[in-house]
């Protein structure tokens, strides 16, 4: 995955008609942070990932559960995020920060699977009306070193991929009650096609203000890059 974000401290910025490259760590203006992707990581879950990115470290489970399809959508599954923002993550998380933080990124999750384009919910419904896979996902923020979204849509979209949902037979007698069946295979199973979920990159205006702290040690840069826009644009993409 190659883009452009930014925030990113090494971006070429121009400043007073000067060109200063700021490589903190030898990538180009235009390379990605090294993004490292682990699947199969917490047992007692239906599926699981952790992405590092950066200083950046984030940990997705996801549990399949039974439920009933929401009234507007009878013939769909459906999914709900937790996110916790831990504050041993960071100091900024201690308080209303990390809640505040924790709804901010779920609502966007919501955004992002609910439209018929990402996910196909379709085949998480047992039976219309009556019964329906729901998958918990749980975002556990271990580590805060910036582009919380981007690692986060990573880890999400790998830990479904992960994921690996029991087949269901439906059994219905003579008096016309349902009985649900599980498959006991584990390899008998429905897994959910992710192609369709687009990763997120952060964008960060920052204007005049890159000037202050230029001349600042490169540490500093670094801690200071994500606090110089005052407005974040997060962009989703497939690829």
């Amino acid at each position: 995955m190659a883009s452009v974000t930014l925030s990113e401290a090494e971006k070429v910025y121009i400043v007073h008609g000067v060109q200063e490259d700021l490589r903190v760590d030898g990538r180009g203006c235009e390379d990605y942070r090294c993004v490292e992707v682990e699947t199969d990581v917490v047992s007692n879950t239906s599926g699981s990932a952790r992405v590092k990115l950066g200083h950046t470290d984030i940990l997705v489970g996801v549990k399949a559960e039974m439920g009933t399809p929401k009234l507007e959508k009878p013939n769909e599954g459906y999914l709900e995020f937790f996110v916790d923002c831990s504050a041993s993550a960071t100091p900024e998380f201690e308080g209303r920060g990390g809640d505040d933080l924790g709804t901010e990124i779920a609502n966007t999750l919501y955004r992002i699977f609910n439209n018929k384009s990402s996910v196909d919910l379709k085949t998480l419904c047992i039976s219309p009306r009556e019964h329906c896979w729901v998958l918990y996902v749980d975002v556990l923020l271990l580590e805060c070193g910036g582009n919380l979204f981007d690692a986060i849509s990573i880890a999400v979209k790998a830990a479904l991929f992960n994921t690996r949902i029991p087949r269901v037979r439906v059994l219905e007698d003579e008096e016309g009650s349902k009985d649900i069946e599980l498959s006991d295979d584990p390899y008998d199973c429905i897994r959910l096609s992710v192609e369709n979920v687009p990763c997120i990159v952060t964008l960060c205006k920052t204007g005049k203000r890159v000037g202050k702290v230029l001349h600042a040690s490169l540490q500093s840069v670094v801690h200071k890059e994500e606090s110089l826009g005052p407005k974040r644009q997060k962009v989703g993409f497939l690829g």
